[in-house]
């Protein structure tokens, strides 16, 4: 019996090695076991029946509300929060179950019963353990970011490819003395020629200042001290210089041989404003009458306009020829039609009549690429810019400069206007063609500017002042490569009148 005993105790104390049948299970097992068999019957419609709700245990934590944990390091493909193991099981589940044909007559009511059994078993939406989910908006990016893709290979400009404004300079390339200028707001006492020779009027005296090689040459000199040159016009190639007196007078300058070819004697009061068209000089008179001279016979005075009331201080034939635009003290601008060859008339009908400045009209400006645009300023009491169409004789734009409008001229290089002022600003302003921006403002003149003009390379503008003073505004170079380019593509004209002056 002693035997039998003995082998008991040795049976009783191997079994303690052995595993216990009645012993509560073990975490890790109790884990494993809920994690294999919960997910499945909480996600089988046709299982979940025979699954009783008491055996599944509800998580301690809600796998849906666990926070994400930030990538330790940045730039990985994409950022995929941290998940519990139940909720990779279920969303492998998913990707599985996507491939598999199914019956879509009732899939509301299935993904309501199965969102019902998934909060019910799992405590969190069945939704929440997918891996990736997109829906809603994209969010917008965060402000300065900016994608290298679109950098590199999209053609929109960006601000380094940006055309940089063109610096204007404030203060004059050159300044001139011009003592004994007369300070007179209707006459034209300044004018440049096509051979870069600039002439201005001093009192009775005139003076060519060569501004390629920067000789000064007085040209003539009244013989009365009292009388006064009134204003000046080269021709269009530069050879012959016309110059309107205050006796009445027109007279015509070979420059080349410094010698006066004529006087020609038609008007009644001063001459204060001249233009050619070829061989037709267009003179403007105090009286308000306007005469037209061909200078190739005797008889030189071949037509007379009567529009103006007073003064014609400002005018321009049009670069083409077919129109001239008068401006005068009478506040009216008139344009009249091109003079017929060989036709004497005393009766001649303006193409155009606007009456809508308030001012004397003494600054007029034919556009160069758009030879139906003519602008016209007025003066104190105006102080408008205004564009008009010559043919539908309509204002195109206007624009209150706040100041005395002495002079305009259209710079081709820029498409842009320059004006000149006197009271109260005593300066010039260059404007942008058609939109009349500000684009610079140039400052220096003590006293108002008369009037301005431009080079032949369309580069620099000339304006001379009351201060006496003239000064040259290098505000228009163009890239030397597109300059050396328009020079080849300038043809040289004959001279019309260089024949037949007599």
């Amino acid at each position: 019996m002693a035997q039998f005993g003995f082998e008991n105790d040795i049976h009783s104390i191997l079994k303690l090695d052995m595993p216990i049948t009645n012993a509560p299970m073990a975490r890790w097992q109790r884990k494993a076991s809920s994690s294999n068999t919960s997910a499945l019957n909480g996600l089988s419609p046709g299982k979940s029946a025979n699954v009783s709700l008491s055996s599944s245990k509800t998580p301690s934590k809600t796998p849906g509300k666990n926070k994400k944990q930030t990538p330790s390091k940045m730039g990985g493909d994409r950022f995929i929060p941290t998940r519990n193991s139940k909720q990779m099981d279920v969303a492998s589940f998913l990707l599985t179950k996507e491939n598999e044909p199914g019956d879509t007559s009732n899939t509301a009511g299935a993904s309501e019963n199965q969102k019902a059994w998934s909060m019910s078993l799992n405590g969190y939406n069945i939704e929440e353990a997918k891996i990736l989910h997109l829906g809603g908006k994209p969010l917008n990016a965060p402000e300065g970011y900016q994608n290298n893709l679109k950098v590199l290979y999209s053609q929109a400009t960006t601000p380094a490819s940006v055309k940089k404004t063109r610096y204007i300079s404030s203060t004059p390339d050159r300044i001139l003395d011009a003592p004994d200028l007369r300070n007179d707001f209707y006459l034209n006492l300044l004018d440049w020629s096509s051979r870069n020779v600039l002439a201005v009027a001093l009192h009775n005296s005139v003076y060519l200042w060569d501004a390629t090689q920067g000789d000064i040459i007085l040209l003539m000199k009244l013989e009365r001290e009292e009388d006064y040159i009134c204003s000046l016009a080269w021709t269009k190639e530069g050879s012959y210089l016309a110059i309107g007196t205050s006796d009445c007078k027109v007279q015509l300058w070979d420059v080349d041989n410094q010698k006066r070819l004529r006087s020609m004697a038609s008007h009644t009061a001063r001459v204060g404003s001249l233009s050619w068209n070829d061989h037709i000089l267009s003179s403007g008179s105090r009286s308000g009458h306007i005469h037209h001279h061909d200078v190739r016979v005797a008889e030189h005075h071949i037509s007379t306009l009567t529009g103006h009331s007073q003064e014609v201080c400002g005018l321009k034939w049009s670069p083409d020829g077919r129109y001239l635009a008068s401006g005068g003290n009478d506040n009216l601008v008139y344009v009249w039609p091109r003079v017929q060859d060989g036709s004497a008339s005393n009766d001649g009908q303006s193409v155009r009549c606007w009456s809508e400045h308030q001012g004397a009209v003494k600054a007029l400006a034919w556009c160069p690429w758009q030879s139906n645009i003519l602008a016209s300023g007025g003066g104190t009491s105006d102080r408008h810019i205004r564009i008009w169409n010559v043919n539908s004789g309509s204002c195109i734009s206007s624009l209150d400069t706040q100041s005395q409008i002495s002079s305009l001229v259209f710079a081709p290089n820029y498409k842009e206007l320059v004006s000149a002022h006197g009271y109260a600003h005593n300066n010039v302003a260059i404007w942008k063609y058609p939109s009349l921006t500000r684009v610079a403002e140039l400052n220096g003149h003590e006293d108002r500017v008369l009037s301005l003009t431009l080079s032949p390379d369309c580069s620099t503008v000339a304006t001379i002042a009351g201060d006496e003073t003239i000064r040259l505004w290098k505000s228009f170079e163009v890239d030397p490569v597109k300059k050396k380019a328009k020079e080849r593509m300038v043809k040289s004209t004959s001279s019309v009148i260089h024949q037949s002056i007599r």
